[in-house]
């Protein structure tokens, strides 16, 4: 197949990156990175979540986070909504399209969130309807898609099933969430043939973890599936708590630098974008995830220039 000409890159490096780091961030430092990535051109940033901060306090100041950063017109500010609570209070940031999330694995369904896959579906609905009459888009995750770290391999149809009951339900994109990073090419491939065939592949994305060194691979062999939206998290922040060794999502910079050697169109800035994962990172006092940032602030590589 042939590969897309241009490639819409989803930064959720403030939200899915951020969330499971064990260094707190200030909110300045929060919006200063969101103000960084829609410098560098990022026309999509998922901002933050809308959940309870005794489930995830890393997120409990999203709100303040959302009236404080500087938006463009033409980039889209989104935020996780996993309740109609959240999502209320998304609408009271002015928050113009939300994500929800399932889980293809019932036992990762039951210890995550504490209800079976369709129960957790179930719950969406009164956010759908609200979001379909106040004209709010809704992007739909479904994580574990090629592994989960209670059951293992997870068949592609289940996968399918959740992917199209999303859709279905009024999800304008499903994020295909490899969560503990264990998924090759040829596995990435084989679920995007089964998932395709439910649910248009013009409306999947790729969300791939590096925990087991895979992630830009994954991303070549489903661009070679026709996919065309990545998501990606700044310096790799991020990874799931559950995940064994788990070393965050594909870094931003990584699928980028992968982009431009494919002469593939983004309109993102990479020595911006470069620059807002090393102010972050400075912010936790940890090092970059990213091994583009981690070649190109080498002072021995720069020594060498």
């Amino acid at each position: 197949m042939t590969l897309p000409k241009s490639v819409r890159i989803v930064e959720v490096g403030p939200r899915d990156g951020l969330q499971n780091e064990k260094s707190f961030i200030r909110v300045s430092e929060k919006v200063r990175l969101v103000d960084d990535l829609t410098a560098a051109g990022l026309e999509y940033i998922e901002v933050g979540s809308f959940v309870s901060p005794k489930w995830v306090p890393q997120m409990a100041d999203s709100s303040e986070v959302f009236a404080r950063i500087q938006r463009k017109s033409n980039v889209t500010y989104a935020a996780l909504t996993p309740n109609f609570k959240g999502f209320e209070a998304a609408l009271e940031r002015g928050v113009k399209e939300v994500a929800i999330f399932a889980a293809a694995s019932e036992t990762f369904s039951q210890r995550n969130i504490n209800c079976s896959i369709a129960e957790s579906l179930a719950r969406f609905e009164p956010v759908m309807s609200a979001a379909k009459a106040k004209g709010i888009r809704v992007r739909g995750y479904v994580s574990c898609v090629l592994g989960c770290p209670y059951e293992g391999a997870i068949a592609a149809p289940q996968v399918a099933s959740v992917a199209q009951e999303l859709y279905t339900m009024g999800c304008y994109e499903i994020s295909l969430g490899d969560t503990i990073g264990t998924g090759t090419p040829k596995a990435t491939r084989r679920l995007l043939e089964v998932v395709g065939a439910s649910v248009p592949r013009e409306r999947l994305a790729g969300h791939f973890h590096d925990t087991y060194g895979q992630a830009i691979a994954n991303v070549y062999a489903s661009l070679l599936e026709g996919i065309a939206v990545f998501d990606s998290s700044i310096a790799g922040l991020g990874g799931c708590p559950y995940a064994k060794g788990a070393s965050g999502n594909v870094a931003t910079e990584d699928l980028l630098y992968l982009l431009n050697g494919l002469g593939i169109y983004t309109g993102v800035d990479m020595d911006k974008l470069i620059a807002a994962g090393q102010r972050v990172c400075a912010a936790l006092i940890r090092p970059s995830n990213s091994k583009v940032a981690t070649a190109t602030c080498s002072p021995q590589l720069q020594l060498n220039h």
